[in-house]
C-alpha cells in the first residue's frame, strides 16, 4: 500500500478486532493481525483502536518495536494530527491516590541514602512500573541474597594513616571514572519518568561516571548518545538478536558512535519468571478478550518483560565470540558469568573481562550473588593462571544488591575493578526526577569520602583484600543483624487471590 496521509476520521472507523488501526508518533499502523500475538495482550491495543496510542506505547516499548514487529505493508502512512480526536484521559481513584502520595513526598534533603529513594518510589510510582522494576525470578531468593551477601563481608580497618585527602576515582576499561562504579543497563527507563534513560546520561556526565546504555532502553540509542556531554564515556549492553545481521548493525553503529565497551548479556537464553510483573499482566487483561482470541497459541504470562524480549537468541554460544571479534574492535565483556569455569574460559579466549552477575536476581533463582562468585573467581584464576586482581588486562565487575558505598568497597577489596548499580538509580529519578539521581550520586560520593577515611585507604588501590574478612561468604545460614531499611522496602510476593467481590445492594 502506498504511503499516504489519513485524516483522524478515516483512522477512527478502524476500531474493532476485525479492523484495528492505531496511531503512534503520527504514523498509522494496521495491527489487526498482530492482536493475538501482542505479548501484552490484545485488550490494551483494542483500547486504542482507531486512536492515538503514543502515550501508552512510549513508556513500555523500545522506539522501534512497532516498526520491527509489523510487516512493511502494515505501515499505512501518516495522519493529520490536527484531525485526530484526543483520547480522554480518565483519572482513576488509584491514580488520584498516587498523586496524593507524590504530593506527600518528603523534601529531597531528607533523603539520606539509596534505600530512601526506593521507599518513596514504591509508593509514588505507577503500580505496573514498580512491578517491572522491582520484580525478580520465582521466589526472589537470589534477588534478596544479592544484598544479603554483602553482610557476610566484614571490614578490617587500618589506623593512623594520613587520610586528609582521599581519592576514590577509578579506571574502568582504560576510561576514567570519579567512582569505582558505573550505571548498569536497565530496560524501560520511561516507566519511571518521561525522560527515561536521559536522566542517567545527564547525571553520569555531571558526576563523571560511566553509563551503560541498554539494548532495551525506552529512549533510542542515538537519542541517548546525542544527549551525552562532549567526551562523555559510555558503554553498551547487548542482547544478541537471532538475526545476526541486526546484531552486526547495532554493534558497528555503537562503535561508530564512540561506545568504549561492549557488554554482551549471556545469562538470558530464556526470560526468568518474574511473578510480580506477571500478575500485573494477568490483571490488565480482560478475560472476555482472551476468550475471543485463539487461546492455544499465545503466551500471556510474562507482563512487561515478555513484551520486549522475544528477539533474544537462546542459541548464543562460545563459538559466537570469534564472530564478535571479527565485527568490532571494542573491548568485549561477558555480562552474566556465574562460575569460575566460565570466567576462566573468557580469559583464555582473550576477552577483556566479565561481569559476575545473575541479572539482578531476575533469571535463575538460587543463583549465587556476584560477590560470592567474585571470591571464587579471583582464587581460581590465581591458581590456574597466576592472575591477581584487580587486573588491567582482564577486569572483573559485579552487580546486584548494591545500596552503599561500603558495598562497592567490599567488592573492590575482593578484586573487582568496579561495580554496576541499576535499580537504585531508577528509583531515584522515578521518585524525584533528575534531581533525585543527582542526589543519589552525591550521597554515594559522600559515603565514599567518609568510608575511605574510616577504612584507612587513601586511594582506591589501597582498598585491598587484607582490609576485609570474607571467610563467611559461602555460608548461607549466618546470623547477622537485620537490615531494616532494605527489608522494609522489600515487597513480599503475593499468591493467587480472589478477585474483588462487589456486594449487590
Amino acid at each position: 500500500m502506498a504511503s499516504r496521509t489519513y485524516s483522524g476520521k478515516e483512522v477512527a472507523v478502524h476500531n474493532s478486532r476485525e479492523s484495528c488501526w492505531i496511531i503512534v508518533h503520527g504514523k498509522v499502523y494496521d495491527v489487526t493481525d498482530f492482536l493475538d500475538d501482542h505479548p501484552g495482550g490484545s485488550r490494551i491495543i483494542l483500547k486504542y483502536a482507531g486512536k492515538d496510542a503514543t502515550a501508552e506505547y512510549d513508556p513500555i516499548h523500545p522506539p522501534d518495536a512497532i516498526t520491527t514487529n509489523l510487516k512493511p505493508e502494515k505501515h499505512l502512512g501518516s495522519v493529520d494530527l490536527a484531525t485526530v480526536e484526543k483520547v480522554e484521559v480518565k483519572i482513576t481513584d488509584e491514580e488520584r491516590a498516587r498523586q496524593e502520595r507524590i504530593a506527600a513526598r518528603p523534601p529531597l534533603f531528607e533523603i539520606l541514602n539509596l534505600h530512601d529513594f526506593e521507599a518513596i518510589a514504591k509508593y509514588t510510582m505507577p503500580e505496573k512500573a514498580w512491578a517491572y522494576y522491582s520484580s525478580a525470578a520465582d521466589d526472589e531468593i537470589t534477588n534478596r541474597e544479592n544484598h544479603a551477601a554483602f553482610h557476610r563481608i566484614w571490614f578490617r580497618p587500618r589506623i593512623l594513616r594520613d587520610v586528609t585527602k582521599v581519592d576514590w576515582s577509578a579506571t574502568i576499561l582504560g576510561q576514567k571514572s570519579s567512582m569505582p562504579l558505573y550505571i548498569s543497563a536497565t530496560a524501560l527507563g520511561k516507566l519511571g519518568h518521561p525522560d527515561g534513560e536521559l536522566n542517567l546520561t545527564r547525571a553520569a556526565a555531571k558526576h563523571g561516571i560511566i553509563q551503560m546504555i541498554p539494548t532495551l532502553a525506552s529512549c533510542s540509542f542515538d537519542e541517548i548518545m546525542d544527549a551525552a556531554a562532549p567526551g562523555q564515556v559510555q558503554f553498551f549492553q547487548l542482547y544478541v538478536n537471532k538475526d545476526r545481521e541486526i546484531t552486526k548493525r547495532i554493534v558497528q553503529h555503537a562503535e561508530k558512535r564512540g561506545i568504549k565497551g561492549l557488554f554482551i548479556t549471556v545469562d538470558a537464553p530464556q526470560l526468568g519468571r518474574r511473578e510480580k510483573d506477571m500478575r500485573q499482566k494477568f490483571e490488565a487483561e480482560d478475560p472476555s478478550e482472551v476468550s475471543k482470541a485463539d487461546q492455544g497459541g499465545v503466551d500471556r504470562s510474562q507482563g512487561a518483560a515478555r513484551a520486549i524480549s522475544s528477539f533474544i537468541d537462546p542459541g548464543l554460544s562460545w563459538s559466537d565470540i570469534a564472530w564478535f571479534k571479527s565485527i568490532t574492535n571494542m573491548p568485549l565483556i561477558l555480562k552474566g558469568v556465574q562460575c569460575w569455569e566460565d570466567a576462566l574460559e573468557a580469559y583464555d579466549i582473550g576477552l577483556k573481562g566479565v561481569v559476575l552477575s545473575n541479572h539482578g536476581g531476575r533469571q535463575l533463582d538460587f543463583a549465587r550473588s556476584g560477590l560470592e562468585v567474585l571470591v571464587e573467581v579471583t582464587a581460581k584464576l590465581k591458581e590456574k593462571r597466576g592472575l591477581s586482581f584487580p587486573n588491567e588486562k582482564f577486569q572483573l565487575f559485579i552487580d546486584g544488591g548494591v545500596r552503599r558505598a561500603t558495598d562497592v568497597m567490599k567488592a573492590v577489596a575482593l578484586g573487582a575493578t568496579a561495580v554496576g548499580i541499576g535499580r537504585p538509580f531508577l528509583y531515584a529519578y522515578s521518585a524525584y526526577g533528575p534531581e533525585g539521581i543527582n542526589q543519589a550520586l552525591q550521597i554515594l560520593h559522600d559515603e565514599f569520602e567518609m568510608n575511605m577515611r574510616l577504612l584507612g585507604a587513601r586511594n582506591i588501590k589501597e582498598v585491598v583484600p587484607e582490609m576485609v574478612d570474607s571467610s563467611n561468604i559461602n555460608m548461607h545460614l549466618v546470623s547477622v543483624p537485620s537490615d531494616n531499611l532494605y527489608e522494609s522496602n522489600y515487597e513480599r510476593l503475593q499468591g493467587a487471590r480472589l478477585r474483588e467481590i462487589k456486594n449487590k445492594l
